[in-house]
Parts: C-alpha cells; sequence; structure tokens
C-alpha cells in the first residue's frame, strides 16, 4: 500500500513542478527582455539570444533539481504523511525557484548597471 501512496505522490509532485517551473520561467524571461535590449543597447538579435539561453539554462537547472528531489519516503500508510510529504517537496522546491528567480534578477540589474557604466565611461572619452 505505501508503493501505491508514493506513485500517487510522485503523479502529483511531477505535474506541479513542470508546472511551476514552466510559470516562473515564461513571466521572467518575457519580462526580462527589456532588461537584455537595455543591456546590449538595443541589438535584438544578442538580446533575445542572450535571454533564450538564460531561459534553457533555468529550465535545466531548475527541472534537474526537482528531478534529484523527487525521493519520497512516507513512513506512515495514511493520506496525511503523503499530503505532509508532498507540501515539504512542493514547499522546498518553491523556495528553491523563488530564489533562482531572485539570482537572475540579480544578473539583469547587474548587467543594467555594467551596460550604463559602461556608457558613461564611453561618453567621458569622448566628449573628455
Amino acid at each position: 500500500m505505501e508503493t501505491t501512496k508514493i506513485l500517487v505522490g510522485y503523479a502529483i509532485y511531477l505535474p506541479i513542478a513542470l508546472f511551476l517551473t514552466y510559470y516562473v520561467s515564461k513571466t521572467l524571461f518575457k519580462n526580462s527582455k527589456i532588461f537584455m535590449l537595455d543591456i546590449f543597447k538595443g541589438r535584438e538579435e544578442i538580446a533575445f539570444a542572450t535571454n533564450k539561453l538564460f531561459e534553457t539554462g533555468f529550465y535545466l537547472l531548475n527541472l534537474g533539481f526537482a528531478l534529484m528531489i523527487l525521493e519520497m519516503t512516507i513512513y506512515k500508510d495514511d493520506y496525511q504523511s503523503l499530503i505532509e510529504a508532498l507540501s515539504y517537496k512542493i514547499g522546498g522546491f518553491d523556495i528553491y525557484l523563488g530564489i533562482m528567480l531572485f539570482i537572475n534578477l540579480y544578473f539583469f540589474f547587474r548587467g543594467k548597471r555594467k551596460a550604463n557604466q559602461a556608457q558613461v565611461e564611453q561618453r567621458v572619452v569622448t566628449n573628455g
């Protein structure tokens, strides 16, 4: 009976983890295009290509982590244990996704700041 509950747990956890990864990724990378265009001074090709590479890496890291923590152990043969195990897994994965989201935002803002610094330095050199 425990094996059945573990399989039910996997059947619930995997679609949720996949959906959360997809949703966060689409939201982040749809909205990050403006940062990339600013960082790369409006050069759309390189901005969108870089954004797509970030998105691919985001998927690989997050899906890999979701699969890595897939193992589920239920100590009691009841649905309460299953729900508690699922909430721990999904909650932990949510926290991980949130951290990854903020790390990506940090890189976007850092890139924007570096691009602005380079632009100011270039103006100083040309007007110098």
